[in-house]
């Protein structure tokens, strides 16, 4: 028997930025005075039970790297590699966000908001778990990301602390459900999970449930973020932002997807379809998802937003690209606002009749 050769991995790069577009991952801003003067006793006890949840860390020994991880990743290359290192990346940076929002929620609310502030400090704990292991796992293909340079470097994007729930929630739910479908395919085809990362899948998704527990929680505490007409109308905003964002990102990574033995059409279809049956337990409104426009609708932007990729990669003059990216995001939006105005589905009529 010959035995296999140590592990030499060289250096992983440190990487300062990352490549910017419109579906990288923002890092966000709020009005922490507005945050701190939010009236939560409608849900005050639903809030208590989740901190104690959160209190308890049912993952804080689940983060540790073990000896599956000790070989070399060299055999992975080409079109593979590099997908999943994008994969790493974006995933990596999108928790980042979300620890840097917290760990500032959690800092501004400590002497005005006591129950928020742990609750935040808390979540904070664990996108920042999430983000060390997966920047470890992009060291393990040569890469890692300075996140002590993107914290001061990155431009924040203020958004209302309104906006922060919807779209928090929203990212939290998305992200369970895609942690748990790629994990419940691979449990069934082990033969396609081809790094350990994917072992630690499925309790990683119970932070992201949790979280967005919580957010749904923090969400319906708001009478105005439910209960009237203004609300229906963001829901379907954010709801259609989110999916159409998930579809654009999901098929510039079908590389990624198809080394798992996942079709990105597919899988991003059963995404949407949970996480938008899941909102309808929060939000007013969700969208028809059953409407056959709807994903003809995404699908199409979604090939649009590839042709826009490959004009990106031309070496033509960047006002040259500017002009003949036009129409197609000019597309993009018209089938987005025709999606808008689709007939969406009552959630709260449907709780009323489920329950």
């Amino acid at each position: 028997m010959v035995e296999s050769p140590p592990k030499t991995v060289a250096a992983p790069q440190r990487q300062a930025a990352i490549q910017e577009n419109l579906l990288s991952p923002r890092f966000y801003t709020t009005d922490f005075e507005r945050t701190a003067s939010l009236d939560l006793s409608a849900q005050a006890v639903e809030l208590q039970a989740m901190l104690a949840e959160m209190r308890a860390d049912y993952n804080r020994h689940h983060f540790v790297r073990n000896e599956s991880f000790d070989q070399s990743w060299e055999h992975i290359t080409g079109e593979a590699r590099q997908a999943f290192i994008e994969y790493l990346e974006r995933s990596c940076v999108s928790e980042f966000s979300g620890f840097l929002l917290f760990k500032e929620l959690s800092r501004r609310l400590k002497d005005k908001s006591p129950l928020l502030a742990e609750i935040f400090a808390l979540m904070a704990r664990d996108e920042a778990r999430h983000a060390g292991f997966l920047n470890k796992a992009m060291g393990d293909f040569g890469r890692t990301l300075d996140l002590g340079y993107l914290t001061k470097a990155r431009t924040y994007t203020f958004f209302p602390i309104e906006w922060v729930l919807y779209t928090v929630y929203l990212s939290e739910k998305i992200g369970y459900w895609r942690y748990i479908l790629i994990h419940r395919h691979l449990a069934s085809h082990p033969e396609n999970e081809f790094y350990p990362l994917f072992h630690y899948f499925e309790p990683w998704c119970q932070d992201e449930n949790r979280h967005g527990d919580i957010f749904k929680a923090l969400l319906r505490s708001q009478p105005q973020l439910w209960n009237t007409w203004q609300s229906r109308l963001w829901s379907r905003f954010f709801l259609l932002t989110v999916f159409a964002t998930h579809t654009l990102t999901v098929h510039e990574r079908a590389n990624f997807y198809k080394s798992l033995g996942l079709s990105a059409t597919e899988f991003d279809a059963e995404v949407v379809r949970q996480t938008n049956a899941t909102a309808a337990r929060a939000f007013p409104t969700v969208l028809d998802v059953d409407h056959p426009e709807f994903f003809d609708r995404l699908h199409q932007c979604s090939d649009i937003n590839l042709k826009l990729s490959q004009i990106d990669q031309t070496a033509q003059p960047k006002w040259l690209k500017a002009l003949r990216k036009l129409p197609h995001q000019a597309a993009i939006c018209g089938h987005l606002v025709r999606l808008y105005f689709l007939k969406p589905v009552d959630a709260e009529a449907l709780r009323g009749t489920v329950g």
